[in-house]
Parts: structure tokens; C-alpha cells; sequence
């Protein structure tokens, strides 16, 4: 068969996998895979350099479906070039425990790369991932031995492309000259409302030079050699990432349904199928049908393994040359930590009063020295959140060995490319701002948790103490909206003691993001050399008889309040407990016994002291001094006392629970 036949051949067996799976179901989107086959075609057979029998290799090219509707056009690629995919999984599409869920999801099927579906989020991820090798290059590669030398590929919608978090990826991964990162723009001008000019007619283009961006406009994307012609000048640019503008036709081949909102999704019909696969010219009536010779030349197995051997041998003069180089990156790789790493937290002197976010920036600086593969940075806030390490340099296009990142205002992005620097595989990033902006990075600490990588998110100026900034820089709801996203776990240290173990705890994690909740304000020693944090929830100080009648529950800077009401209830012949319960998720891991023994539900009065909504301390607390209002602008010490935040009124509050219980 001739190669243009062939190629025709490829493209269709894509296209009518998508049409197929799609139609089985009952449910997907057809349109996108059908007119983006082509690009996706060249891209996977002739440029994308990967192993498919080894889809973790280190080297190994990324492909990103940021249009994750599509995902259909991705498992045909998985399946077709060699990938543990069956066909039967295909079949299988978006039914209870296939490997082939309705939008790609990074850990359910061998090749994808990151979890997308919520437009934008892989253009983010992109970045991070391009990040992530220029970084890891800089740092190891050597003029004999260039150990990291890949490309970050990705597919995006003009839906990605309407959403503001691309706005701010595209504009620093420009800043940043991330010469790997080639993104191939499906161009079909349909959104699921109908033609894109309902809602936007912006020169896309234009706005992708201003962003310092490479720009390959009006490329055919069903002129194969349009699109080889196009990666390759992409690939030739070596100090800008690059965009390449494919104009696609959505549903391309279907008679009634091509170019229009119809094929975008919903299965196209029986009879729509059947028309397809007859303007196609697809001489097969059986569903799923994979002609013999298309599997044959699509698959990459041997390309693959061939490509991996290639780099293996170089590891391995790498190893011998550059020994230590090749230790300290297997150790990013693997995530290993020194035996002695935490040691060095134990060191720093945190029994003085001082802001939790001072505790966490000391902390942070040493573990900078320890921890293989930190990386991370601020949404223009790195003084206030204090991210950066006394010897930590900046990565830039002219040195991007360093890892700490500014990321400008950009809060959304940027949790989206710590994302992707985790995805990418060793480093460990973090990202910080204050936490009410949290709500900006929600879609991406949402994803993170989904995914199970261990990003850390810092957020700091926690509540009504951030002071005179107001309500609009108080977090309120911030804590409990979090609380709710699961697996994430979420630390709020109620002093430099606790803080520095919850540092230790988002270390050791690797299964999911963490968020360090820390104050503005200086907050009094009160755990002294305690080490429980890790247990979510542990008494504090004891009551003076064998059981106390009240249980005072604290969080962050709060916790200073309970213990002060304690002293007062004591003195008063009331036996008090002191609880502090920097984690939830934590508390929740241990065992019944250990949590009984901590919050005996025979306390009929458990009054929990915490500067952010009730809304679900009930299942800890009967009684509550919260923050039910946003807070207002004035200095922080008076903000609490306004709002019942004191030592007199948690003690009245405990005191009259008491007396309505008895």
C-alpha cells in the first residue's frame, strides 16, 4: 500500500475508534477526535519519542490532551501504538472500571500524562511539565552527556483557550522561553453553543505574540505535510514555545453533522455512522475494526524500545563520567529523602512566639538544603509568604537550574503548572499565596487531589488577623471549602512547633496534595517539643480530674484562646481539656480508640474556637466560637476581640454550655 493510503488509512482507523466507542456508549464527543486525527496522526508517528512498553520512561516526550473532551482521539493513539490498552477497554468507553474514563485521568490508563477534561488545565499542566525539563537539563545535563533533551506536546481547544487560566500560563511560559513546549491549537470554531463567533472573535494569534510566543498560523490540518512542515519549525525554535494554529473541521466526514455543535457532544447516531463510515469510503461494517496493516505500522513498540536503549546506554556513560550528578538525580527521581532530613527541623528554634508563616519559611529554607527536588514559588507574594530560601535562585530563561519560580499574579496558573511539575515525575513543588485567593487555584487543588500528586500549597494571612486589608483579604470560608475537597490534606499549625511537623508531614506525602494554612500575625509557644501532628488531633493540656466536664477544640492561631480559657475554667473548678486539631484529615486516619481517648463523646460540652465558618464542626463539636460574617478592616488583635475571639468570652461560652447540659 502507498504511504499517502496508509496515512489515509491511519487517520480513518482513529477517526471511526472515536465514532464507534462514542456510539457504544451512548455518550462522548466524536467531533473533536474526527477533525483533530490528522495532526494527532504525524505528531504520534513521526515526532513523539516514547516507549510505550515503558510509559514512566524519564526521557520519554509528554503529550498533553488539554481538550480532554476529546479523549476518544487519545485512547485510539494509546491502543494503536502499543500501549497496555485492549481493544476491549475501548469498548468499554466511559462504563464502571474501564481504563477508559470520559475524559483522560492520569493513574487509570497507561500513557496518559496528567488528568484533563476541565478546559485549560492541561495547557497549565504543559507548562509546568516544560518547566520541569528545562530545570532538570540545566541542572544535569553536560556538554558530553545531555541526559534531558525532550519536547512537552499538547493539543488545546478553542475552549482552553477562552479560559483565563491560559491566559496566565501562555503568558509566563512566554516570559519564561520554554523552547520544549509546542502546542498544536485544534482550530475547529465550534464551542458547544454553536460557532465560536457567538462568544469570541479575538485574534488569537496576535495574542500569542504579544505573549512572546512563536506563531505558526493557517495550517491545514488535513495537509499532512502542512502539519510536518509546522512541528518542525516548532521544534527548530529553541527560545520560545510554540503555537501552531490547525484549522480542523469538527465531526470531519460525517455528511450532516461536520462543522456543526451537533458532532461536538453527543454520539452522532446510527444512521450518521453509517453515512460516515460511507463517505469515508470505510469498507468495514463491523464495529471497532482495526485493519491488519494499520496496526502494523502504528505501532511503536520497537521505535520505542529502540529509543529508550538509546538512552539507557548514554545513562549509563553518564553514571560512570558524572557519578554524583547521576546520584543526585536518581534521588529526585525516586523522591528519596536523606535518612537524616527531618533532623534538621528539629534544630531550628521554634518554642518562641513568632507567625506561623516565619516558622514555615525557616522551615522551608533548611529543607531547601535536604530535600532533593524542591522547586517552587509565590503569586507575587514571596516576602509576605516567605517561600524563598536565603540561597534558592531564581529560574529564568537565562538560568533555569534555579528553583524558585515568580509566577507574578497569577494564582490559577500556577497552581496548574505545580501540577505539572509533579506530574512530570520527581520534583517537588510547592506554591503559595494568601489563602483566601485559594479560591482562584480551586479547579487546579481540586485536580491535584483527583490525580493523588503531592503538591504543596502554602497559604498564608489565614483569617480575620490579616487585619486592616479587610474582608477581602480575610479567609472565612477558605478552611472549610478545602476541608471538603478530598484527599487533600490540610495542616493549620497553631504555632512554630506544629508547623514545623506539618512541614515533616507534607514531605513524607506522596499520595496526594497537602495545604500548609498559616497566620500573618505572631502567634505564643504552646505545644512546646510536641510531636503529634501527625495524629490530626491531641490533648493539648489535661484536666485536673479523671474526666473533663468541657473539652475546648483549636486550630492555627486560635488554639492561644482555649488555652487561655482552660486556665480560667480550671481556676474555677470546671475540669477542662485542651485540644488541638491541626488536621482533619489526620484525626480521621486514626484509629476509634485514639480518637475516643482524645474527644470522648461522653463530654456532653466539646466547644471548638476556630476564626472561620461552623459549617461542619458539628461532627467534633456541640458548641462553637466561629466566624458565621466576613470580618472588616481594622489591626488584627482588635478584629478578634470584636468577634469573640478572647480567652474571657470561650470561657463564658464553655461555661454556659455547661450550665444548659446540666
Amino acid at each position: 500500500m502507498k504511504k499517502k493510503n496508509l496515512d489515509r488509512l491511519c487517520i480513518d482507523t482513529i477517526r471511526m475508534l472515536a465514532v464507534d466507542a462514542v456510539e457504544c456508549a451512548r455518550s462522548g464527543h466524536p467531533g473533536m477526535p474526527m477533525g483533530a486525527a490528522p495532526m494527532a496522526y504525524v505528531l504520534w508517528t513521526e515526532f513523539l519519542r516514547h516507549n510505550p512498553k515503558d510509559p514512566q520512561w524519564l526521557n520519554r516526550d509528554r503529550f498533553v490532551l488539554s481538550a480532554g473532551h476529546g479523549s476518544m482521539l487519545l485512547y485510539a493513539l494509546l491502543h494503536l501504538t502499543g500501549y497496555d490498552l485492549p481493544l476491549d477497554e475501548i469498548k468499554k468507553f466511559r462504563q464502571w472500571g474501564s481504563k477508559t474514563p470520559g475524559h483522560p485521568e492520569y493513574g487509570s490508563t497507561p500513557g496518559v500524562e496528567t488528568t484533563t477534561g476541565p478546559l485549560g488545565q492541561g495547557f497549565g499542566n504543559g507548562v509546568g511539565m516544560a518547566i520541569a525539563e528545562s530545570h532538570l537539563a540545566a541542572r544535569f545535563n553536560q556538554e558530553d552527556a545531555t541526559i534531558i533533551d525532550h519536547y512537552v506536546y499538547g493539543i488545546i481547544s478553542d475552549g482552553d483557550l477562552m479560559e483565563g487560566i491560559s491566559h496566565e500560563a501562555a503568558s509566563l511560559a512566554g516570559h519564561l522561553g520554554l523552547g520544549k513546549l509546542i502546542y498544536l491549537w485544534d482550530d475547529n470554531q465550534i464551542t458547544i453553543d454553536g460557532a465560536l463567533n457567538l462568544c469570541s472573535t479575538e485574534h488569537i494569534q496576535n495574542r500569542f505574540l504579544a505573549y512572546e510566543w512563536q506563531v505558526i498560523p493557517y495550517v491545514d490540518g488535513t495537509d499532512l505535510q502542512a502539519i510536518r512542515d509546522a512541528l518542525q519549525e516548532a521544534r527548530n525554535c529553541t527560545d520560545q514555545p510554540s503555537l501552531i494554529c490547525v484549522r480542523t473541521t469538527i465531526g470531519h466526514g460525517s455528511p450532516n453533522k461536520a462543522g456543526t455543535a451537533a458532532s461536538h457532544g453527543a454520539p452522532l447516531g446510527s444512521d450518521e455512522v453509517a453515512l460516515t463510515k460511507q463517505s469515508q469510503g470505510w469498507t468495514s461494517d463491523t464495529d471497532f475494526f482495526i485493519p491488519p496493516q494499520v496496526s502494523t505500522f502504528m505501532d511503536s513498540t520497537e521505535s520505542g524500545a529502540k529509543h529508550e536503549e538509546e538512552w539507557y546506554s548514554l545513562r549509563a556513560k553518564y553514571e560512570l563520567s558524572y557519578p554524583e550528578k547521576f546520584k543526585e538525580l536518581q534521588a529526585i527521581r525516586r523522591r528519596s529523602l536523606p535518612e537524616d532530613w527531618s533532623e534538621i527541623l528539629n534544630q531550628i528554634d521554634m518554642d518562641r512566639p513568632m507567625a506561623t508563616r516565619a516558622a514555615s519559611g525557616l522551615a522551608l529554607n533548611v529543607l531547601l538544603e535536604k530535600v532533593p527536588g524542591l522547586i517552587g514559588g509565590s503569586a507575587d507574594l514571596t516576602g509576605s509568604n516567605k517561600t524563598k530560601g536565603k540561597h534558592q535562585q531564581a529560574f529564568s530563561s537565562e538560568d533555569p537550574s534555579g528553583s524558585y519560580v515568580y509566577y507574578g499574579v497569577r494564582e490559577h496558573a500556577m497552581a496548574a503548572i505545580s501540577n505539572g511539575l509533579s506530574l512530570y515525575g520527581g520534583l517537588r513543588p510547592y506554591c503559595a499565596t494568601f489563602l483566601v485567593f485559594s479560591d482562584y487555584m480551586r479547579p487546579s487543588i481540586r485536580l491535584s487531589a483527583l490525580m493523588g500528586i503531592p503538591v504543596i500549597f502554602i497559604f498564608t494571612h489565614d483569617s480575620i488577623g490579616t487585619g486592616e486589608d479587610g474582608p477581602t483579604h480575610q479567609g472565612i470560608e477558605q478552611i472549610m471549602s478545602m476541608r471538603a475537597i478530598p484527599n487533600l490534606l490540610l495542616l493549620r499549625p497553631a504555632d512554630a512547633n506544629e508547623t514545623r511537623h506539618a512541614w515533616r508531614e507534607a514531605i513524607v506525602r506522596q499520595d496526594g496534595p497537602t495545604a500548609l494554612i498559616l497566620t500573618r500575625q505572631s502567634v505564643p509557644a504552646l505545644t512546646g517539643q510536641l510531636d503529634q501532628v501527625g495524629m490530626g488531633a491531641y490533648i493539648v493540656t489535661r484536666e485536673s480530674e479523671s474526666m473533663p466536664q468541657v473539652i475546648l477544640i483549636g486550630t492555627g492561631s486560635e488554639l492561644q484562646y482555649a488555652v487561655g480559657a482552660a486556665s480560667i475554667l480550671e481556676s474555677e473548678g470546671i475540669p477542662t481539656r485542651v485540644v488541638s486539631m491541626p488536621s482533619w484529615e489526620l484525626f480521621a486516619m486514626q484509629s476509634q480508640t485514639y480518637q475516643e481517648q482524645v474527644l470522648p463523646k461522653s463530654v456532653a460540652v466539646r466547644v471548638v474556637v476556630e476564626a472561620a465558618v461552623s459549617l461542619g464542626w458539628d461532627r467534633y463539636a456541640t458548641h462553637m466560637v466561629t466566624m458565621d460574617r466576613f470580618g472588616a478592616s481594622a489591626p488584627g488583635n482588635v478584629l478578634f476581640e470584636q468577634f469573640g475571639f478572647t480567652t474571657e468570652h470561650v470561657a463564658e461560652v464553655a461555661r454556659d454550655a455547661l450550665h444548659s447540659t446540666s
